[in-house]
């Protein structure tokens, strides 16, 4: 977390989600942008595993939930992609099979940390640029712009549209490799494969409010292994 100035004893410690601003899309809290991530490493000391993983993750910037089924990130998007791409990373460097299932979310009225008002409309921010990790990942990839009303400047909603355009996007860098059932095939570096989700939902999030991603990671299978044989026998 950000450094803070100690409180004398017996303060009451601040809020752990601040009391939304008067313009709740001014910060992301307030905007209720954040991650749900739940991993899972495939080793007979799994919990020393992951345990001694988010410990060493660098929160600086984001609020952090651990519970029982996953753990939550709040925070501007760029640090929540550089906290999942360091995430996934240091699931990749243990050599296990591991996987890791991303829900990404912002602006949504219903959030535990923001109470958007009607028609608050969408908010803006600049897609963080990917970074390579040198870990291979393969991904399913969901994008949901949950828009059901006509915009101020008369846009009507199209869902397919703002769908087409992110995996446009995923083409562009390198990562879309197909078309799943109910998914989009993704592969590569680890963390150009996040930053291909986290800039699709951003992208869609520039012209709607509420907009949600899941992304479903494979680290380390054995059958990354076959694909890779397959392709270098080609």
């Amino acid at each position: 977390m950000d450094p803070v100035t100690p409180t004398p004893a017996g303060t009451p410690a601040p809020p752990l989600h601040p009391t939304a601003p008067a313009d709740p899309t001014a910060t992301p809290l307030g905007f209720g942008v954040g991650a749900r991530v739940t991993a899972a490493v495939m080793s007979e000391d799994y919990a020393r595993v992951l345990v001694d993983i988010l410990s060493r993750l660098d929160t600086t910037g984001l609020v952090r939930e651990t519970g029982d089924v996953s753990t939550y990130f709040g925070g501007h998007e760029v640090h929540l992609q550089r906290v999942l791409i360091d995430l996934a990373e240091d699931l990749a460097r243990t050599e296990h099979h591991a996987a890791l299932t991303v829900t990404l979310s912002r602006g949504c009225p219903g959030e535990v940390a923001c109470a958007l008002p009607a028609g608050a409309g969408p908010r803006a921010t600049e897609v963080p640029a990917p970074r390579r990790t040198g870990r291979f990942a393969s991904a399913e990839w969901s994008l949901y712009p949950l828009a059901d009303q006509v915009a101020a400047d008369g846009t009507a909603p199209d869902h397919m549209r703002d769908i087409h355009a992110a995996i446009d996007h995923a083409r562009e860098l390198g990562t879309f490799r197909g078309s799943e059932h109910f998914a989009t095939r993704l592969e590569g570096d680890v963390g150009e494969v996040i930053a291909t989700a986290v800039a699709g939902w951003l992208l869609v999030g520039r012209s709607v409010q509420h907009v949600t991603s899941h992304l479903t990671l494979s680290l380390n299978s054995p059958s990354h292994e076959v694909r890779e044989i397959e392709e270098g026998t080609r």
